[in-house]
Order: structure tokens, then C-alpha cells, then sequence
């Protein structure tokens, strides 16, 4: 598993704007979270990637960021290393993302019949 390092470390302070997010260990890198939803992850070179979907993956696409294998995670543009003014529109677009996604897998429940 990896070990937590100050760049992982940071990432979640330089994201305070978006509120509460966490980094957790995850198959040899590290995954960043919000609400419970992972947004971003971190391998074990310390790059950084997104969450895409349908609505921001365009964004990457024009860039020619490349994804992560086969997952819905994009190569963060390198200007995400200024800090988080030039961050905010890619990391925002990841958490949106991954909060339809979460929100697509959560079963409707049924309307009760009167």
C-alpha cells in the first residue's frame, strides 16, 4: 500500500475552497474524496487525475490529457500545479462528477401507492 507523502498530504489543503476532502490509500496510490465520492486520484509517480464523465471529458479531450488505463480519470492539466485558482475549474468539474455518478448508481425507491 502506499504511504501517505507530502503531496498527497497537500492536495487536500489546497482544496479547502471545495470543503471537507480526504485522501485514502487505494491500490498503490491514493484516492481523493468528497462526500464519500472519489474524485481525483494520485499514483504512485504523484500524478493527478480527475474524475471525467460525459459533461467535462470534452475539457479533457481538447487538452489531450490522457486517461488513467481504462477508468474515468483524466491527467490533470499541468497548470493544477500553480495552485488552486487555476485548479478550481478541473477539480469542481471532478467532484461534479462524481457526484452524478454517484447519484446515477442510487436506486430511485419506489413511490409508496395510495
Amino acid at each position: 500500500m502506499a504511504k501517505s507523502n507530502e503531496y498527497v498530504t497537500t492536495l487536500p489543503r489546497v482544496m479547502v475552497p471545495l470543503g471537507d476532502v480526504s485522501a485514502r490509500n487505494m491500490f498503490g496510490g491514493h484516492g481523493l474524496f468528497f462526500e464519500g465520492s472519489m474524485f481525483a486520484l494520485v499514483t504512485r509517480k504523484n500524478d493527478l487525475f480527475f474524475r471525467a464523465d460525459d459533461i467535462n471529458r470534452p475539457d479533457y479531450e481538447k487538452r489531450d490529457l490522457k486517461p488513467f488505463g481504462r477508468m474515468p480519470y483524466f491527467a490533470a492539466p499541468p497548470e493544477c500545479a500553480d495552485g488552486w485558482r487555476k485548479m478550481k475549474p478541473w477539480a469542481k468539474g471532478a467532484v461534479d462528477a462524481a457526484l452524478r455518478a454517484r447519484a446515477a448508481k442510487t436506486p430511485k425507491k419506489p413511490r409508496k401507492k395510495r
